[in-house]
C-alpha cells in the first residue's frame, strides 16, 4: 500500500472518529421526549414534527431508519471517498510530470551537457512518472528511432497502469450503490406488506410508515453515492488521459534528441561547422 494511500486512510479515520463522536450525542427526537417525559408509546408518537425531522436526525437514526442495507451502502461511501482523496493527490500534474525536473532535464539534453549515465541519474534521483519514461529512453540512447519509439510506447503502458490504479474502484461504486439501494428498497416493501398482512398493523401506522422509510433511505442513498462516484470516474480518466498525452508529447521530444539519426545528424552540424570556419 503506498503512502499517500496510508496518509489518507488516517486522515479518514480521524474524519470517522469525529462523526461518530458526533452521531452518538442524543438527537432532537430523543430531547423532545426527555423534555416532555413521554413514555412508551407516546414517546414513539411524540417526534412525529413534519417534513422538517429527516434533516435533525443524526448519523446513527439515519442507519438505523435505513435498515440493513444501509451499513453497506455506507462503507461503499467512505471507501469511495478514502480513493477520492488518494487519486486526487495521487494525479497532481507536479507528481506526475514535475515541471522543474522535466524543465532542467530537456536544457541539459539541448545544451549536449550531459551523456547518458548523468542523465540517468537524475531520472533515477526523481522517480517521477516522466523521470521514469525518460529513463526508458536513455537506456536506448543512441539507438535508431523505432526502437526509441517501442521503448516510448512499452514506458507509457507501464505509467498508464499506475496512474489508473483504483480508478475502477469509482465505477464499482457507480454500478454496485444503486443494486443495493435497490435491494433495501425490496426490503422495506417486504417489511411494509408483512406488516400490512397482519390484522394489529391496521391500527398501527408506525409500522407502515417503517417500510416506507427504509425503502426511501436506501434508494436515495444508493444514488447519492452513485451519482458522484460516476463523476469522479469519468474526472479521473480524462486526467489521466491528459498526463499520458503529455507524457508522450515529452517522451517525444527526447526522442529527437538522442535517436541515432538525431545524433548523426548534429555530428554533420559540426563537422559542417569548423569545415566552414577553417575554410575562413
Amino acid at each position: 500500500m503506498s503512502s499517500t494511500l496510508r496518509n489518507t486512510f488516517r486522515l479518514l479515520g480521524l474524519g470517522a472518529l469525529l462523526m461518530a463522536i458526533v452521531a452518538g450525542n442524543v438527537g432532537p427526537t430523543h430531547a423532545v421526549a426527555e423534555e416532555t417525559g413521554a413514555t412508551g408509546a407516546d414517546a414513539v408518537a411524540a417526534p412525529q414534527r413534519g417534513p422538517g425531522e429527516l434533516m435533525a436526525k443524526n448519523l446513527l437514526d439515519v442507519l438505523r431508519d435505513g435498515g440493513l442495507m444501509m451499513l453497506p451502502l455506507f462503507a461503499c461511501s467512505f471507501i469511495t471517498l478514502v480513493f477520492l482523496f488518494e487519486r486526487a493527490i495521487s494525479l497532481r500534474r507536479g507528481r506526475v510530470i514535475p515541471r522543474p525536473f522535466v524543465k532542467r532535464f530537456l536544457h541539459q539534453m539541448r545544451e549536449g551537457k550531459w551523456d547518458r549515465e548523468q542523465a540517468l541519474e537524475s531520472c533515477q534521483e526523481n522517480g517521477s512518472p516522466m523521470a521514469e519514461v525518460f529513463a526508458a529512453l536513455v537506456r536506448k540512447w543512441g539507438r535508431p528511432a523505432v526502437e526509441l519509439e517501442q521503448a516510448l510506447i512499452d514506458a507509457g503502458e507501464r505509467a498508464a497502469v499506475g496512474l489508473r490504479r483504483y480508478i475502477r474502484v469509482f465505477n464499482a461504486a457507480a454500478t454496485v450503490s444503486p443494486l443495493m439501494g435497490l435491494l433495501g428498497t425490496v426490503f422495506g416493501m417486504m417489511r411494509m406488506f408483512s406488516a400490512i398482512s397482519t390484522a394489529e398493523a391496521m391500527h398501527r401506522t408506525e409500522l407502515l410508515a417503517s417500510g416506507i422509510s427504509e425503502a426511501l433511505f436506501t434508494t436515495a442513498a444508493g444514488l447519492m453515492i452513485a451519482i458522484p462516484a460516476l463523476c469522479f470516474y469519468l474526472f479521473f480518466v480524462g486526467r489521466v488521459e491528459k498526463l499520458l498525452g503529455d507524457l508522450d508529447g515529452l517522451g517525444q521530444e527526447v526522442v529527437g534528441l538522442i535517436s541515432a539519426e538525431a545524433l548523426h545528424d548534429d555530428r554533420q552540424g559540426k563537422l559542417r561547422g569548423k569545415g566552414r570556419s577553417t575554410a575562413a
